[in-house]
């Protein structure tokens, strides 16, 4: 593996998540591999899961980690011929070139203005970071994907399911605030290449881009669409159609039990972090077929196995 910023730099999925379990098993097999070596991870907005989640498994590969929060204070520049009399500090054309000296890996987190979606679908920030840098580039979420949560998604699919080829259903949700589409979009992308039966359901006026959505069936009777399934993958999103917006609040598309009461016993699934009672409510998230939490964990061994696979292509 080359870089990681979507499913298209992963050759085989299906060896990615059995290497991503066979880590789970025994974190620290391959801490020889990354002896030497140095992860930094570079976030210009604010992280939890996937920060802590991304140095933890580069310390299980015995990398070295430096974490670069830039959230606040120290601004880069991404323009091209941008004239740097404002806040911006630096360019990305040294910044990315400095790091290359510093790093044998670099990752970036990013997310999307929201505001102008022809920048924010051309993956500006990271694109510039990929053009300039010299080392492999792994994607901590970008202003349209989220890959790490994706795989770490398919990894516990597997883990979880009781058939072969398992029907998993995306459901939005209702949020208070404007929410990227990333984890949405890519989660699109990861179950359309994944053994499962997959199914899109939201209000009307909240469709993703076509680019993403291709060919899976989109329901928007959420009920119809629940029928059956045995993974419910809850995440709210703004409006692609009219970026960025709320469109409505529309709770009545909360994830309750009366709900999941429509689905064949189907584990409840989210990202993280969950809204209670807005997004899901308490008696579900409460619940034992909540797997939210392991969720969680397997973002560990998703990044360890992305991580490994660039490691034993530059060394």
């Amino acid at each position: 593996m080359k870089q990681f910023t979507s499913i298209y730099d992963v050759s085989n999925l299906e060896q990615l998540v059995r290497e991503a379990r066979a880590l789970k098993a025994n974190p620290v097999q391959y801490e020889w591999l990354g002896k030497g070596k140095t992860l930094v991870l570079l976030f210009l907005n604010p992280s939890f899961r996937t920060r802590l989640s991304t140095q933890k498994a580069a310390q299980n590969l015995g990398m070295n980690c430096i974490v670069l929060d830039m959230a606040q204070g120290w601004q880069l520049e991404f323009e091209d011929g941008a004239v740097m009399n404002t806040d911006k500090a630096e360019h990305i054309k040294e910044a990315a070139a400095v790091l290359s000296q510093y790093a044998d890996i670099i990752g970036i987190r990013t997310f999307p203005s929201l505001i102008d979606k022809e920048k924010d679908y051309a993956d500006f920030v990271l694109h510039q970071l990929v053009k300039y840098a010299t080392v492999p580039i792994i994607s901590l979420e970008s202003a349209i994907r989220h890959p790490l949560q994706s795989l770490a998604d398919v990894m516990t699919i597997e883990e979880y399911k009781t058939v072969k080829r398992p029907k998993v259903v995306l459901s939005w949700a209702p949020h208070v605030r404007a929410l990227p589409q990333a984890v949405p979009n890519s989660f699109l992308e990861f179950m359309q290449a994944a053994p499962v039966d997959f199914v899109i359901t939201h209000p009307e006026g909240y469709e993703l881009a076509p680019e993403f959505v291709k060919h899976t069936p989109v329901e928007y009777n959420q009920q119809k669409a629940f029928e059956g399934a045995d993974f419910i993958y809850a995440k709210n999103w703004s409006s692609y159609t009219q970026y960025g917006s709320i469109l409505r609040q529309d709770e009545a598309w909360m994830i309750t039990n009366e709900k999941m009461a429509w689905t064949n016993h189907a584990k409840l699934m989210h990202c993280l972090p969950v809204r209670r009672n807005v997004v899901v409510a308490d008696e579900v998230l409460d619940s034992p077929n909540a797997i939210v939490v392991e969720q969680a964990n397997n973002r560990t061994f998703a990044a360890q196995a992305v991580l490994k696979q660039i490691l034993e292509r530059v060394m």
